[in-house]
């Protein structure tokens, strides 16, 4: 399929997609072609993408001048049955005094995304929840799931504001952080879907697939690879609603393509979005995908199977969730072990221990120096791809993506990216470092401290030295160099790649 050729899905115009992008979007209906895609990234302001900047108009309805970036979902009873898994989740403003939440406004969308396991079998599938205003009806009535017996269900949770909470009846047996939330992620029940699918692939029911080999030679990346991973790793999911031009939402099936008409596709940024529909495509790698149990016939990637994958074929050295990632800092931009444990138990991820303290300065040496690596090598396959950013290739996204990442996290190695035009990408360097900082010990909470220093090792005058940010990180973290702000001026903080979800922070491009 050409990447420009518009293609359509149940009978309507639909979002545009690469070819791979199958694996992330409906594969019996396929999505459209790249062009609504990028076309809808110029729309978000890149949506998949930072924060900062004015704010673009939701789907069907006029935005606020201001945004409110903190937002509520209800999460309905037994939210891990067939039936709460069919109950629309109702986004509010946390704070009504900030403004509305709408859940058709592309700078508040919340998603929500299920999958299930079957111990018996080892069967996954993938269903996903939908989000309504609260006191409005979906456009069209979501589908019930119909469950294997005995299927273990874990949900995970995305937004494209800052701070997302959780309330309602449901909500008592999820996480949502502690003391402080992580910011645009939280979940129900992770942790017992991980263990059965864990268990299920140990007995030999459950058969992860290889990552294959890219056409560099190198294995494909995952979610845990740092050629790809950036501030704020493993967030986000790669839901799709359908949002219709009076702001109602729906599921994206047959019966929700038919109510939304020529309405607008909801995304939710994250760094399985733009592995799953950019990179992948990009470097002739194929996802995971699962039975979607909403649309018979469909399969779907999500957070949940990129995870599994992970886990299994990573190299080392793997990254996992540090503990300078803006989510797991505490509300005053400190370190706190009982965050990251908590973050890390959500995505498969082995809690903190002596052996992986989540240091901040080997996640910072290791971004700096293993991103940059790949990015080049993959360059001569990305330089002429689409990516999220409308304008740009996706060697440049990358590369500004990454020493934003590096800005945000507050490594030593910071340094500006290049503002290079697609056509003349120039090789990104490696920043270096003389710079250390400390990390605290598994057991405790601590502040951070990782002091700065100029760059010692000049890189290229494609990505200039710059002094690294000096004061503690925070649930902040400072703005991006000015070079990146292209492609990070607009409100919503989520996008394919990953971004700081603990408070009004600037974001690298996703």
């Amino acid at each position: 399929m050409s990447p420009n050729r518009p293609i359509r899905r149940h009978g309507r115009r639909g979002l545009p997609a690469p070819a791979n992008v199958l694996a992330r979007h409906r594969t019996s209906a396929i999505g459209a072609a790249i062009g609504a895609l990028v076309a809808l990234a110029a729309v978000l302001g890149v949506a998949f993408g930072a924060t900062g900047g004015g704010a673009p108009a939701p789907a069907g309805a006029a935005a606020a001048a201001q945004p409110n970036p903190n937002c509520t979902l209800s999460v309905p009873a037994a939210p891990t049955s067939a039936a709460g898994l069919a109950t629309p989740y109702q986004l509010t403003a946390t704070d009504p005094a900030q403004g509305p939440c709408h859940e058709a406004d592309v700078n508040q969308s919340a998603f929500v995304q299920a999958t299930a396991v079957d111990p018996a079998t080892g069967a996954v599938s993938v269903y996903d929840p939908l989000v309504v205003d609260a006191g409005t009806q979906p456009a069209a009535a979501p589908v019930t799931p119909k469950l294997p017996a005995g299927a273990v269900v874990g949900i995970w949770f995305g937004f494209n504001g800052t701070t997302l909470r959780l309330s309602g009846a449901g909500a008592r047996s999820c996480v949502n952080g502690t003391g402080s939330p992580f910011g645009q992620f939280a979940y129900c029940n992770a942790p017992a879907f991980f263990s059965a699918a864990n268990q299920a692939e140990a007995a030999g029911r459950l058969a992860v697939p290889p990552l294959g080999t890219a056409k560099d030679g190198q294995p494909c990346l995952t979610t845990r690879d740092f050629g790809l991973v950036d501030q704020d790793q493993s967030d986000n999911v790669t839901t799709e609603y359908l949002a219709t031009a009076n702001g109602r939402t729906a599921q994206n099936t047959p019966a929700g393509a038919q109510a939304a008409g020529t309405g607008a596709p909801l995304l939710n940024g994250s760094d399985n979005l733009l592995l799953d529909a950019f990179v992948d495509p990009a470097l002739g790698c194929t996802p995971w995908t699962a039975p979607d149990l909403a649309v018979p016939g469909n399969k779907l990637t999500s957070l949940a199977l990129d995870e599994l994958q992970a886990a299994k074929d990573q190299a080392a050295p793997t990254a996992l969730v540090p503990m300078n990632d803006p989510m797991v800092l505490t509300a005053n931009g400190g370190f706190s072990a009982t965050k990251t444990n908590l973050y890390r138990s959500g995505v498969d991820q082995r809690r903190l221990s002596a052996a992986d303290n989540g240091s901040p300065t080997l996640y910072c040496s290791r971004l700096a120096s293993l991103g940059p690596k790949r990015i080049n090598a993959d360059r001569q396959f990305t330089v002429g791809a689409p990516s999220p950013t409308a304008g740009m290739n996706l060697f440049d996204f990358l590369t500004q993506r990454l020493a934003a990442s590096l800005t945000n996290l507050k490594c030593p190695q910071a340094a500006a990216p290049s503002a290079a035009s697609p056509s003349g990408s120039p090789t990104v360097s490696a920043p270096a470092s003389s710079a250390s900082a400390s990390a605290p010990a598994a057991g405790g909470t601590a502040t951070p401290s990782m002091p700065g220093s100029t760059q010692a090792g000049a890189p290229t005058s494609a990505v200039p030295a710059t002094s690294a940010p000096g004061a503690a990180p925070s649930s902040a973290p400072a703005t991006a160099a000015p070079s990146a702000s292209a492609s990070v001026t607009s409100r919503p903080p989520a996008g394919p790649g990953g971004g700081p979800g603990g408070g009004s922070a600037s974001r690298a491009p996703r």
